[in-house]
C-alpha cells in the first residue's frame, strides 16, 4: 500500500469549488481523488492541474453521490491502494429554487437526495477507515444559505441547513476519534452553481409568485456578477486541512459576516423587514 502521501476525496470536482480545491490541495502535498458524476468533464480540472504543475497529483473517479455504490467503489479503491483517507470535502451539491408552492415534490426530493444524503453517504462510506486510522478531515461545504434562508431558495436552505445539523452531530461523535468535522459556509462567489440554478428555476406561468421571484432572481443575478473569486475558498479549506484544531464554522464572503450577525443579533422583525424590501 502507498502510504508516503496524503490522501484527499473531493466530490464534485468538475468545476467550480471542488475543481479549484482539488488543485489547492493537489499544491500542498495531497493526492486526491477528484471525484466528478462524468469523468468526460475533467478537461478543465486537468487543464488547469497541468498549468499549475500538479497533474500527477490528481485522479479523476467517476462517482454520483445519489447512487451509494460508486460511492462505495471509490472509497475501497482508495483504502486498497493507498492504505489511509485523510480528508474528505463534501462538495457535490446544487441550488434548485422557486417559491415553495410552485416547487414540484420530485424537485424537493432530488435536491435533498444529493445535498443531504450525498453528503451523509459519502461521510459514512469514510468514517470506518478514519476511525480505525485515529485522524482524518470531513469538511462539508454547506452555505450562508444554511444559516439564514432566503425567499425563493426554500429547496436549497432546507438542504443547507440540514447539512449544519448533521455537521454538528457528526463532529461531537468523531472528536473522540480523531476526526475532525468542519462547516465551509460561503456566501456568493463566481461558480457554475448560479447558472445552474437560474436553468432549474420552478416558476410556472401561472404562478402567483412570479414578479417576486423576478426580483428575487434580478437579485441574485447582480450577486453573481460582483461575487468575488471562489478560490478564496479552496485556499481556505486547504488551510484547514492544516490546521490540528480548526474550528467547526468558517464563514466567507462579501458582506456575510455582517449579514449573519445582523440575522442572529437582530430581532427578527427587523431582519424580516429588511429582507422584504428587496421583494417591493
Amino acid at each position: 500500500m502507498e502510504q508516503a502521501h496524503k490522501v484527499a476525496l473531493v466530490t464534485g470536482a468538475s468545476s467550480g469549488f471542488g475543481l479549484l480545491t482539488s488543485i489547492a490541495l493537489a499544491k500542498q502535498g495531497y493526492h486526491v481523488i477528484a471525484a466528478m458524476r462524468n469523468p468526460d468533464k475533467r478537461g478543465l480540472l486537468l487543464e488547469q492541474a497541468g498549468q499549475a504543475g500538479v497533474a500527477g497529483r490528481l485522479e479523476v473517479a467517476r462517482m454520483d453521490v445519489t447512487d451509494h455504490e460508486t460511492i462505495h467503489a471509490v472509497v475501497e479503491g482508495m483504502v486498497r491502494k493507498h492504505g489511509r483517507i485523510d480528508a474528505l470535502i463534501n462538495n457535490a451539491g446544487y441550488a434548485a429554487g422557486g417559491f415553495v408552492e410552485d416547487v414540484p415534490m420530485d424537485v424537493w426530493r432530488a435536491q435533498l437526495e444529493t445535498n443531504v444524503f450525498g453528503v451523509i453517504a459519502a461521510t459514512k462510506a469514510v468514517l470506518p477507515q478514519m476511525r480505525r486510522q485515529g485522524f482524518g478531515y470531513i469538511v462539508n461545504v454547506s452555505s450562508v444559505s444554511g444559516l439564514m434562508a432566503f425567499p425563493g431558495y426554500a429547496p436549497y436552505s432546507t438542504s443547507k441547513f440540514a447539512v449544519e445539523g448533521f455537521s454538528e452531530a457528526l463532529r461531537l461523535e468523531m472528536k473522540p476519534f480523531g476526526v475532525q468535522v468542519v462547516l465551509v459556509e460561503p456566501g456568493a462567489y463566481r461558480t457554475d452553481i448560479w447558472h445552474k440554478g437560474f436553468e432549474s428555476i420552478s416558476a410556472p406561468e401561472a404562478s402567483p409568485y412570479r414578479v417576486l421571484l423576478k426580483k428575487v432572481l434580478d437579485y441574485s443575478r447582480q450577486t453573481s456578477e460582483t461575487a468575488p473569486d471562489p478560490g478564496e475558498v479552496a485556499r481556505r479549506i486547504a488551510a484547514i486541512l492544516g490546521s490540528s484544531r480548526p474550528k467547526l464554522r468558517y464563514i466567507s464572503g462579501k458582506g456575510v459576516k455582517l449579514a449573519v450577525w445582523g440575522r442572529t443579533l437582530l430581532p427578527w422583525s427587523w431582519y424580516e423587514a429588511v429582507v422584504l424590501r428587496f421583494l417591493k
